[in-house]
């Protein structure tokens, strides 16, 4: 008979939940601190979900100032990230162009404004100067506006070497692993898995799409939830181009170069939460008619139905992450529910929550209006994010 006192138990600081892009990042400023740090990751290697399933876009083009700020300081350090950990990002500016109706341009200008005020690169265009960029139809769009530091990742590269860097300071991470339960163990947390027992200290939770599910583990409720989205490729085409990634703003359609293809996509409004599998061509028929509409020359070139794929957003109800401690629990964090935005958030992300397991609070950015305790505190309390895609 095994007795509690001869099962193993590993005790570390800090255990986060997840190795996608925000929970490297996490473990990368963790460690940078000194903590002991165990990352846990369910499938056989990190990048596995959300993160490896992007679209890879980088923005600051957003209406609310936290979002604004955590994507800036976010984007600087993709922009600098050969220099700082001898790897490149794969950051290339190829701008984002948002193509606005006349319904939407009051509210989305007050955002660019905001956005100049913040002193990010952003600038609004006209239909002439944005045609130069992208061919489209410009009936009934009443503003355009483009951010030149805006563009693309490499969310895998990124994601291996927060994680090297994370490693070489003393973290592990175990993949195969998921936590099957945890339970508080004075301030501290103890969590089970099929390796063993570990305790921590204080507990991360940034496991994407499961984090909701990884929180009901513990006993806790964090309103997180699968919603499967569609990413289409084409054929390559017959002609070089280097498009921004362009939305229409009132169908929802986004596009942008991926080599000699275009990468397309519009999230289903109707699609509903889970772990939905498998690619949704009829969505497909209701995504490029939408973009026909706008960009009527795709109708040229071809779908290249191997290259296409899927992925989950974590989404909230609000479609903006969760962040920072739980209320009422003891060393409970989350960094979760980005709805798409986890990985032009990610660097920034990995500061805030260093700061606030250290500090007691996050401190370089306000997360003020994005902590969970939001969602108990009525509508006006909700995050009002106009651009979300």
């Amino acid at each position: 008979m095994i007795k509690a006192e001869d099962i193993k138990i590993d005790k570390v600081d800090v255990v986060v939940v997840g190795a996608g892009i925000i929970g490297a990042s996490c473990a990368f400023r963790l460690s940078e601190q000194g903590l002991k740090v165990l990352i846990l990751e369910s499938q056989p290697s990190p990048a596995m979900g959300s993160t490896g399933h992007s679209a890879a876009g980088v923005r600051v083009q957003f209406t609310e100032e936290t979002n604004i700020r955590i994507c800036w300081q976010s984007i600087q350090e993709y922009q600098q990230f050969a220099e700082l950990y001898g790897e490149d990002a794969g950051y290339k500016a190829v701008g984002y162009l948002f193509l606005v109706p006349p319904e939407r341009a009051e509210v989305h200008l007050a955002g660019f404004e905001l956005q100049t005020r913040l002193g990010v690169p952003v600038q609004t265009l006209s239909l002439e100067e944005a045609q130069k960029l992208v061919k489209f139809e410009p009936a009934d769009i009443a503003a355009v506006t483009y951010g030149s530091a805006d563009g693309v990742v490499d969310p895998h590269r990124i994601t291996h070497t927060y994680l090297r860097l994370a490693k070489a300071r003393g973290a592990i991470l175990r993949c195969d692993t998921p936590l099957l339960k945890a339970r508080q163990v004075g301030t501290g947390w103890q969590v089970e898995t099929a390796d063993g027992m570990i305790e921590a200290s204080y507990l991360l939770n940034t496991a994407g799409s499961w984090a909701g599910e990884v929180a009901g583990r513990a006993g806790l409720e964090v309103p997180v939830f699968p919603v499967r989205r569609m990413i289409y490729l084409t054929a390559p085409t017959d002609w070089e181009h280097c498009y921004p990634l362009t939305i229409d703003v009132e169908s929802g359609f986004y596009m942008r170069s991926e080599g000699r293809r275009i990468l397309f996509g519009r999230s289903n409004p109707a699609e509903p939460p889970g772990f939905t599998t498998g690619m949704d061509l009829d969505w497909f028929e209701e995504t490029l008619a939408a973009g026909l509409v706008r960009f009527p020359w795709l109708g040229e070139v071809g779908l290249d139905r191997q290259a296409c794929w899927y992925g989950y957003y974590e989404v909230t109800p609000d479609h903006n992450p969760i962040l920072g401690r739980m209320p009422g629990v003891e060393n409970w964090f989350n960094a979760a529910g980005f709805s798409g935005h986890g990985v032009q958030q990610a660097p920034a992300i990995g500061r805030l929550m260093a700061e606030e397991i250290l500090q007691g609070k996050a401190t370089s950015i306000n997360i003020d209006p994005l902590r969970i305790d939001r969602f108990s505190n009525g509508l006006n309390h909700l995050q009002h994010e106009q651009n979300i895609v």
